[in-house]
């Protein structure tokens, strides 16, 4: 049996966990584009998995927003945690669709 996870967005490069993964295992991720990712480190449920490999400096996308940058590599298959990424500021009001000159 392959591990679960979600993905929710075609754009995201990580996916949430539904069921605690252990390296070796195959994660399938349902939603978004789909796809397989095989485990290289143990990821607690909940958490997100690297769809690709993502180098120091990468943003990570989920929801299809960047939640923030890696602050060192993080293998396809890695867990990505506070650990290993950052928030970053944003300006939301100039990003704001609605937002009138």
């Amino acid at each position: 049996m392959s591990v679960k996870a979600i993905l929710l967005d075609e754009k995201d490069n990580v996916a949430t966990c539904t069921m605690d993964a252990s390296v070796g295992e195959i994660i399938e991720c349902i939603g978004g584009r789909g796809g397989t990712v095989t485990c290289v480190e143990d990821i607690p449920v909940w958490h997100k998995v690297a769809l690709t490999a993502l180098p120091k400096g990468e943003k990570v996308i989920k929801y299809g927003e960047m939640i923030g940058e890696t602050s060192c590599d993080i293998p396809m298959g890695g867990w990505v945690s506070h650990e290993n990424i950052f928030s970053v500021p944003r300006d939301y009001a100039g990003e704001y669709i609605g937002k009138k000159g």
